[in-house]
């Protein structure tokens, strides 16, 4: 009995393991862009409209394995996007919400999703916040099931347990959250940079490169 409740524990562990995903910071994924428009806080803050953006307009670009994400910038000087129209130093008029993520639909339902990555740096100003997401959309996208944390220094790991139905849509990535921001200026307002966690393997050459060099010195 105590074999074949091994044997059966052993099996368990399998599963579980089978069902768990992680994913990381890949620059050559199949990143999308989806753009949500609000009005200021000030003018009611209602939802205005939202709509698939090129990853470029979102302000979120790789530079080889770095991902970087800037507050967006709208290249119209309509009094719609600014005030009182766009050029330098004009005020943003609408609140800006930049979805730069990956997506699949079916292939991880019912798995626990872990989303990972280093964030190098973020010096955004107050004026936009950074998170870094797991979202689990209902087949219409009428709903959704979500974990967010904010984007800071340092390695992170986040997870989702995702729902058990093959026609949702599982998404993972980074938002950035304020108001826009003329072409000019945007620099002032900071910048988030994040990557892949080293590969352990790579960690262990780092360090094996270290032990080497310091048996030379010594030598």
């Amino acid at each position: 009995m105590n074999r074949m409740l091994a044997v059966l524990v052993a099996c368990g562990a399998c599963a579980t393991a089978a069902q768990a995903v992680v994913v990381g910071v890949n620059p050559g994924g199949p990143w999308l862009g989806f753009m949500n428009v609000f009005d200021l806080p000030s003018n009611g803050g209602g939802y205005v409209f939202g709509s698939p953006w090129g990853t470029a307009d979102l302000c979120a670009t790789f530079s080889g394995s770095v991902l970087k994400l800037s507050p967006n910038s709208i290249n119209d000087p309509s009094p719609f996007w600014y005030t009182p129209s766009g050029g330098p130093g004009s005020t943003g008029n609408k609140i800006m919400e930049a979805n730069f993520y990956q997506e699949v639909t079916g292939a991880y339902a019912g798995q626990t999703l872990t989303f990972e990555g280093n964030v190098l740096s973020n010096s955004l100003t107050s004026d936009h916040v950074a998170r870094i997401f797991i979202r689990d959309f209902a087949a219409d996208y009428s709903s959704s099931v979500d974990t967010f944390i904010n984007v800071t220094p340092g390695n992170f790991s986040i997870s989702l347990n995702t729902i058990n139905d093959p026609a949702r849509h599982v998404q993972w990535g980074f938002q950035v959250k304020g108001p826009c921001v003329w072409v000019t200026d945007v620099a002032q307002y900071g910048f988030a940079e994040i990557t892949e966690i080293p590969a352990p393997s790579a960690m262990a050459l780092v360090g094996l490169g270290g032990i080497i060099a310091g048996r030379r010195r010594r030598a």
